[in-house]
């Protein structure tokens, strides 16, 4: 089959959900108001809350949330056949990620832009708030700790990739200053940005980079690691519009750059779908399909991890309400594309199905190499581009993403110990610099506990991210739902996905509890059942809260 009918199809299905879904539940269900006094206004303080163009937040919001994790969880997932892929990532994008991540942002933004975690001690209650705080907690430090590792290994692989993903940083910079003094418009801005990101890149296989393999003691991956919590941590304490917000609108901009050139290249080159549409031969050890498709891929059709950002960070840049179907649902659209890019490169980037069953040989592979090898042969097909300048044109684009990932992560974590403090009267732990340095300790001591000198500690917990992310989601849900019920507004859209997620998550622990005992894997068999006893207080906690949420008389306020 073709590749131009998946992506027809899947654009067409995601434009026609922002267009006319995401209006109807921006206008009758979450009845956005743009006369309403946003927390960026009544709380500015030029270094977290700030009024923003809401175009430079959507540019932060999506690179936030985008990541690796919707190029690789789509990329392993077509391992079933691509036709469970797409349907999922698709509906997913119109039906649940674009309700949730707009509706976190709208419950922050009339709560005081409180985070999701703090604003459920609120809604739901204070054990619910406990058991969030700690999936939040978990869930941040896999990112964080995960995402060093990816960068890393990105850029021991690839050392012309160097030069273009620091080199972002310095861009970022002038960009930030070239904004907020006004010094010249955003288009020129956007166009100067962009054009230095791409000279970047075109420089960087010319000047490869790389670490000696020993530097004190440390390996070369031990060496990146520690850089890049270094650099996070100072991103973190910067104010957003300095570095944060140019860095992650520049890194949009390219990433619809990247997408143009690479699904342009498919219409020029028409290349052929060789993976199955239904995969009846997975290889052996493939887990089932249900309910492991819809935590395999979570960012691409939702995460809790969005929500983490919307009402962590977006919320606080939030100019005007009603920017919020366009940040929040159109972002969520924004890394839709992304997971359909990396379901089309990881299915008709192979010359033949025998190829592409070479690289899926178990579960799990495929992954940012079938993403990065699929995507350069099409982009060398269809616009005959140098394989070599194809491939590191897509592996700065990942690693560029998942530094924007980890920036933002680390950011929130810091606010995550913030409210800690304010919870428990912890002054001290108010303050900034402790939360950032305590937020950076809590990382390294996974990295480099659990995973020795390489640092790799992080990818120990990795198997459960996928379900911890996706209880996160659901318990976002359950906040905007009970919202929407306390005010007397149809919550059938929030709650039919907050079931949906529940069961899933609860099915994808138990599986998982079976595994990791056949495979005497101790340390994840405990941590999953402690995740396990989290989603079903959860349930719990669900069911009381809408009880008690149905049987309350109706909020007179908007």
């Amino acid at each position: 089959m073709s590749a131009i009918v998946l992506l027809l199809l899947g654009l067409g299905g995601m434009a026609a959900g922002y267009l006319f879904y995401s209006r109807f539940i921006a206008n009758r269900i979450f009845k956005l108001d743009a006369e309403f006094r946003t927390p960026a206004h009544e709380f500015e303080d030029g270094v977290d809350f700030v009024p923003t163009n809401r175009y430079v937040l959507w540019g932060h919001h999506f690179t936030s949330v985008a990541g690796a994790a919707p190029i690789v969880g789509p990329a392993i997932a077509v391992i079933w056949g691509w036709l469970p892929a797409f349907a999922w990532v698709v509906l997913g994008t119109i039906f649940f990620a674009g309700v949730h991540d707009s509706g976190a942002l709208w419950a922050s933004v009339r709560n005081r832009a409180k985070s999701v975690g703090a604003l459920t001690g609120k809604v739901v209650g204070h054990r619910a708030r406990t058991i969030f705080m700690i999936v939040i907690f978990l869930v941040l430090l896999m990112v964080n700790a995960v995402f060093g590792v990816v960068i890393a290994k990105l850029l021991i692989n690839n050392p012309g990739a160097v030069v273009p993903v620091w080199g972002a940083i310095a861009v970022a910079l002038v960009i930030g200053q070239l904004i907020y003094r006004r010094i010249i418009g955003l288009g020129i801005v956007s166009v100067v940005g962009v054009v230095a990101l791409y000279s970047l890149i075109y420089i960087g296989p010319q000047v490869p980079v790389a670490l000696p393999e020993q530097v004190m003691g440390l390996s070369a991956s031990a060496s990146w690691i520690l850089l890049l919590f270094a650099y996070a941590a100072i991103a973190s304490l910067l104010p957003v519009w300095m570095l944060l917000q140019p860095r992650d609108y520049i890194n949009g901009l390219q990433l619809f750059v990247g997408l143009i050139l690479l699904y342009g290249a498919v219409l020029i080159g028409n290349p052929t779908v060789v993976a199955p549409m239904i995969n009846v031969d997975v290889p052996p050890g493939t887990p089932s399909l249900l309910p492991l498709l819809f935590v395999t891929i979570a960012c691409g059709a939702i995460s809790g991890f969005h929500g983490l950002v919307a009402s962590g960070t977006s919320s606080k840049q939030l100019d005007r309400e009603t920017d919020a179907r366009f940040v929040g649902y159109f972002g969520a659209v924004g890394e839709g594309s992304l997971a359909l890019a990396a379901i089309i490169a990881a299915t008709a980037g192979f010359a033949s199905l025998a190829d592409w069953q070479a690289v899926y040989t178990a579960f799990g592979k495929g992954s940012l190499t079938a993403f990065v090898d699929g995507g350069a042969a099409i982009l060398a097909g269809g616009l005959g581009m140098e394989v070599g300048v194809a491939a590191t044109l897509l592996t700065v684009m990942a690693a560029l993403f998942a530094g924007t990932t980890m920036d933002t992560g680390l950011r929130l974590q810091r606010y995550i110990f913030q409210e800690w403090g304010e919870i428990y009267q912890q002054k001290w732990l108010t303050r900034p610099l402790p939360a950032t340095l305590l937020a950076v300790v809590s990382c390294l001591l996974l990295a480099f506990g659990a995973g020795g000198a390489d640092g790799s500690g992080g990818l120990l917990i990795w198997p459960l991210f996928g379900t911890t992310n996706q209880l996160l989601a659901g318990l976002t849900l359950l906040v905007i739902t009970i919202m929407l019920v306390r005010r007397g507004r149809p919550a059938i859209y929030t709650l039919a996905p907050l079931a949906f997620l529940l069961v899933m998550t609860l099915m994808a622990l138990l599986l998982q509890l079976k595994s990791f005992y056949d495979k005497q894997d101790w340390f994840l068999l405990g941590l999953d059942v402690v995740v396990l006893i989290a989603a079903l207080l959860v349930t719990l906690e669900c069911a009381a809260a809408l009880k008690r949420a149905f049987a309350e008389p109706v909020e007179q306020s908007s």
